[in-house]
């Protein structure tokens, strides 16, 4: 479209929340833009989170954000089977080490069954000790919590940008937002960009939204970046985590967690630091060894398995107990605030609610016919079978039996079908995000130059 055209809806953040609502929206009569500041969909928050699907177990009984991920958990489930994002369903155990966290135990299991959970099992120490031997020594009870699944946050994120474009969303990208002009029919973003008109604006730009948000005239909350270091344990550390260990969770969130990745990894984390300079997703010593300190205490036998990597995510903590999600009809603007790392899980719930919330406004929706399939995701799992296992694949196109990146097994075919993709990769760590190239052992050392010389090839 050109730079005069006037959206019916512009969403502001292209990670999964605003991916998902973008999508959404677009699947109905209306223009649609996804705007983002970044070069990439899904290249802040949402990609460097702990990556798990989340049943609400604990989540506070009563709120917006307990209904949205309990809705979530089913609608993004659905979805992953028609896309084929990856999801494995590993389910949970959470552990009490201390007398006071066996006693809460009977509550936590009482709060599932209040968000609408009730596969909860509390369960003595011989059988936490069956379900992960490999635990410290200790434990004294815990509670299972059999659906909670890992997932792959990159492919849900893009594959939710990638429908919302296929049903005729405008993803753009480079687009900072500077300022927000708010006129009688429609509002004007100036961007880094340039300008981008639309009717109502939805505000889903996470670490930014409250920036954006005094854009509109409001000063309802603060946004607090909150850092979450984790280490990556080698895939040799698989066994040692068949599911995922949670902590009893304090008034900070989910506290550390052992948990497997669905990339045949472990992962150990994340640190809770609230940031006063600004996001910054710098790994840091104090970080490692409060990790180091925690994995010794939970799982000693982890701490022999070799890290392959650490990184940091930055989360938008709020000043309120809930999700923030509001219409304003006077400045036909929608903020969606304060989604915290259980976003993956509820983002097309959020969707769905923000539809609900733009129709209540008075904006017309009328479901788009002829809607394009949802799209096939590339599988990133290590639980079905990759590209270099097909044998049939390989012999249909032998580009998918050349190894690029030996680490994660990641072949020609796939670097060519990332960049051939309705969203390809701007930069090499999109293109990592898309295909798991240079994101093993050897963190790129051996096949970074390859991969940036096909990467260039078809640029």
């Amino acid at each position: 479209m050109s730079a005069a055209t006037t959206y019916d809806v512009a969403v502001v953040g292209a990670g999964v929340v605003g991916a998902a609502i973008a999508r959404e929206l677009s699947g109905h009569d209306l223009t649609v833009a996804l705007v983002e500041a970044r070069e990439d969909v899904g290249d802040g928050t949402s990609k460097a989170n702990t990556a798990i699907l989340h049943t609400g177990f604990d989540a506070t009984p009563g709120t917006l954000e307990s209904r949205l991920v309990r809705d979530g958990f089913h609608l993004l489930s659905r979805y992953a089977e028609r896309t084929g994002i990856p999801v494995e369903r590993t389910g949970a155990l959470l552990v009490a080490w201390t007398t006071e966290e066996l006693a809460a135990l009977p509550e936590l299991r009482a709060k599932a069954i209040r968000n609408g959970y009730r596969e909860c099992v509390i369960v003595d120490t011989a059988e936490v000790y069956r379900q992960v031997p490999a635990l410290g020594p200790g434990a004294l009870g815990g509670l299972t919590v059999p659906d909670e699944s890992i997932t792959c946050t990159w492919t849900a994120t893009l594959a939710l940008a990638t429908d919302a474009v296929r049903r005729g969303a405008a993803l753009l990208t480079r687009h900072s937002v500077g300022s927000a002009r708010v006129g009688e029919h429609a509002t004007v973003l100036a961007t880094t960009g340039g300008e981008v008109r639309a009717r109502w604006v939805v505000n889903a730009a996470g670490l930014a939204g409250a920036e954006l948000d005094r854009m509109f005239g409001y000063g309802r909350f603060t946004v607090t970046p909150r850092r979450g270091e984790l280490l990556v344990f080698d895939k040799l550390a698989r066994p040692l985590a068949p599911r995922i260990v949670l902590p009893v969770p304090s008034s900070r969130g989910k506290g550390v967690l052992i948990s497997p990745t669905i990339y045949g990894n472990v992962m150990l984390g994340p640190t809770s630091e609230d940031l006063t300079g600004g996001p910054d997703t710098a790994t840091s010593e104090r970080g490692v060894e409060f990790l180091l300190g925690k994995g010794r205490a939970l799982m000693p036998t982890l701490l022999d398995e070799e890290v392959t990597a650490s990184y940091a995510g930055v989360r938008a903590a709020i000043d309120r107990p809930d999700y923030l999600v509001e219409a304003d009809p006077a400045r036909r603007y929608v903020l969606v605030g304060g989604i915290r790392s259980t976003g993956l899980t509820a983002s097309m719930a959020i969707g769905e609610h923000v539809r609900d919330l733009l129709a209540g406004a008075g904006l017309p929706l009328r479901p788009r016919r002829g809607l394009p399939p949802p799209p096939a995701m590339p599988n990133l799992g290590e639980a079905s079978t990759r590209p270099y296992q097909d044998a049939d694949r390989i012999d249909a196109d032998p580009a998918y039996g050349r190894l690029v990146c030996f680490c994660e097994r990641v072949t020609e075919g796939e670097i060519r079908d990332a960049y051939a993709a309705t969203i390809p990769p701007a930069t090499l760590g999109g293109l990592r995000r898309r295909t798991r190239a240079m994101n093993g052992r050897c963190q790129g050392f051996y096949c970074a130059a390859r991969v940036a010389e096909l990467a260039g090839g078809h640029r």
